[in-house]
């Protein structure tokens, strides 16, 4: 989904850097994984599937109550269960994230990542779990009927996003938002006509706003994968393990319509 999704902020960099001097203080310096899970599977912390996620992207992953909830979170959960651990969410920049920087202080990153060739570069995937493509949405007044049509309009894209990437690429002289929160936020207040983003947190945001509607759709061939530190075969091998079950039973199917509805269909 994102290429990048935000800028790092110092919250965020605090926490990343908490949970990695946590990992760093359990090794005696090494950033290799020194505790186990019942199941025997080496976790940075004793007992925990410590995750990264960038906090909020709603419906992915946000606060709800007092927790972090949503369809990655949910995943998350099942991973945790099956390797015998405490699930501990760790709140990190999508930056650490894509650069696997978040990986020196997590098990695995969990946070609507596509999976590109730039990114295996530095990390490991695990099998797909979401195809996610692109799509145009705009207000039912500003009169866009097609990507042509919104030239000239205000359009919105979150910055360094594979939408904002190819909006630009379309001719769209978009402005750019540090995250999804306030694109949405401004597409609702009409500050912008229209807005390009991913099918999932876009048609999540106007799913119940009969002023907005999902103009057009475009197959980009995104998928999202678990991110894992490079090498981590026995961690990719788990992860890998909880994807075909929740696929197989049904489970993942179930969180698709708890969190999309008809969003990314």
């Amino acid at each position: 989904m994102q290429i990048s999704r935000s800028v790092l902020s110092g919250t965020k960099i605090a926490a990343v850097l908490a949970a990695g001097a946590l990992a760093l203080t359990a090794c005696g310096g090494s950033s290799t994984p020194a505790a186990s899970s019942e199941s025997g599977l080496k976790l940075i912390n004793a007992g925990k599937l410590t995750v990264c996620s960038d906090v909020p992207y709603e419906p992915f992953e946000f606060q709800k109550d007092g927790k972090i909830v949503g369809f990655d979170m949910d995943i998350a959960a099942e991973l945790a269960k099956d390797v015998k651990a405490e699930l501990n969410v760790v709140d990190s920049s999508f930056e650490a994230i894509e650069t696997g920087t978040a990986l020196t202080g997590c098990d695995v990153s969990i946070s609507s990542i596509s999976i590109t060739d730039v990114r295996k570069n530095v990390m490991d995937f695990s099998t797909p779990y979401l195809d996610d493509d692109l799509t145009l949405v705009a207000t039912s007044a500003s009169g866009i009927d097609n990507l042509d049509g919104a030239k000239g309009k205000k359009v919105g894209v979150q910055q360094a996003t594979t939408g904002a990437q190819y909006a630009k690429d379309k001719g769209i002289d978009a402005q750019q938002f540090e995250d999804s929160g306030l694109l949405v936020q401004a597409l609702k207040a009409g500050t912008i006509d229209a807005a390009v983003g991913n099918q999932s947190v876009l048609g999540y945001a106007i799913k119940d706003d009969s002023n907005l509607k999902r103009v057009e759709d475009y197959a980009t061939g995104e998928k999202l994968g678990i991110s894992i530190k490079k090498g981590n075969t026995a961690m990719a091998d788990a992860v890998n393990a909880t994807l075909k079950r929740i696929t197989d039973d049904g489970t993942l199917k179930k969180f698709e319509t708890t969190w999309f509805g008809e969003a990314t269909k």
